[in-house]
């Protein structure tokens, strides 16, 4: 059987990113590097805000990545280091039991999770000393999940250096998940614009007060429908328990719930519960200050953006007459109840999506969080570089500030590879 994380053997010496990271190692610690461990970002092509709800997505990994250098040691530490003297070195202690600050977003606390992750998986104690350099291409707060590719590299770096592995099986057991190959048409390509402002989610209620109210939603709806509400915390369960389309689910919504935001009053009047048990059992600890809440535009957004990524992926699997165009409406579509029922655009996203419409793109949309980050826009393979050349003229040449950042924030995805680890050979 396979085991993950694929160990491929390489000539470090053709690889100019690869050799740079090991002199940075050589450089710092004195010794060769053992082994190196990369782990792609990615992009989500359409579906946003409707995971943690319990619907599908359609991401798509892309070359920026994360690659560490690693030896292992008997220290009794985990030091790391980043190649971007912006993110300060951190040293670790093998045989303690290791503390992530949730409320101090720090890098290495990213790191340190999946390290962590990894040794609970495995009940791994001590885990070995390991000395890590990290390099990254990922863009930070831009919604191509770089702190995710970080948690995961830190994964495959925990795994190697304890000399574990997973079994295909056992990958999927280990985060349930099911993934499922959508093949994209022929004839586009995705480019990937940064609209130039950061939102570290990690740092900020706007995320949280979304969750916080798909929850609050899911048992409203339930409560509409007279099914016990008590255990359901996520919308797609609600579908679940009616066995209903998601349809008759955005029906429900217009029925169910008003335009108007709630207020908490209103709430514990609807659901019987006291205002102690809203600030407990529904808010979270940095929504507690939040007084009222737009449930009919959030659950209206869950709903038909799930029903859009189906959609999405039947296109991609029947190939009609005028797909691109057909995927294209789905991806407008999605940015326009991003930007109205999600409410987790910006000023800057929405004008880089219209930007990037009018320079021929068939289809655009904000991925990630939001708030900041990165659109991302389906182009006909034959009108890219009129494309990128519009978009640089239109919304980045005329600001210094992006200017100066425009040639890692506007690219052309391909599809990247999956994590692995890399073997000098």
């Amino acid at each position: 059987m396979a085991t993950n994380p694929p160990k491929l053997k390489t000539v470090i010496s053709g690889n100019e990113r690869l050799q740079n990271l090991k002199n940075t190692f050589e450089t710092k610690y004195g010794e060769s590097p053992l082994f190196y461990a990369y782990a792609p970002g990615r992009v989500n092509l359409i579906g946003e805000h409707i995971d943690y709800c319990g619907y599908s997505v359609l991401p798509m990994a892309i070359e920026p990545n994360i690659l560490a250098a690693v030896s292992v040691n008997s220290s009794g530490t985990i030091t790391l280091a980043n190649t971007n003297p912006q993110y300060k070195d951190f040293t670790v202690s093998c045989s303690e039991d290791i503390a992530i600050d949730r409320d101090n977003p720090k890098w290495f606390y990213y790191f340190l999770c999946g390290v962590k992750g990894i040794q609970e998986k495995f009940g791994i104690a001590p885990l070995a000393g390991m000395s890590c350099v990290v390099d990254g291409t990922i863009p930070p707060s831009s919604g191509l999940s770089s702190s995710s590719a970080l948690v995961c590299c830190a994964g495959l770096v925990t795994m190697e250096a304890n000399q574990k592995s997973l079994s295909k099986a056992k990958l999927i057991e280990f985060q349930p998940l099911r993934a499922t190959d959508v093949k994209l048409p022929d004839g586009a390509v995705f480019v990937i614009s940064n609209c130039c402002v950061e939102m570290n989610k990690a740092a900020s209620s706007h995320f949280n007060i979304r969750v916080v109210e798909c929850r609050i939603a899911t048992k409203m709806l339930a409560q509409a429908r007279g099914v016990d509400s008590s255990r359901l915390l996520k919308l797609a369960q609600v579908q679940t328990e009616l066995k209903a389309s998601l349809e008759e689910m955005l029906a429900l919504v217009d029925e169910a719930l008003h335009p108007e935001p709630y207020s908490r009053e209103e709430i514990c009047k609807t659901l019987g519960i006291t205002s102690e048990q809203f600030s407990t059992d529904l808010l979270s600890a940095n929504t507690q200050h939040e007084t009222h809440f737009k449930l009919h535009q959030r659950a209206k957004h869950v709903y038909s953006e799930a029903a859009r990524v189906l959609r999405f992926k039947s296109v991609c699997d029947s190939e009609p007459a005028g797909s691109i165009q057909l995927l294209g409406d789905l991806m407008n579509q999605s940015h326009s109840s991003c930007r109205d029922l999600y409410e987790c655009s910006c000023r800057e996203l929405d004008q880089l999506v219209d930007i990037c419409l009018k320079s021929g793109a068939v289809g655009s949309r904000l991925t990630g969080a939001g708030w900041g980050g990165c659109a991302v826009s389906m182009v006909s393979e034959e009108k890219v570089e009129s494309f990128l050349q519009a978009v640089r003229e239109s919304y980045y040449l005329p600001d210094p500030r992006r200017a100066a950042m425009e040639k890692q924030s506007l690219f052309v995805s391909k599809p990247g590879g999956g994590a692995a680890i890399f073997l000098q050979e």
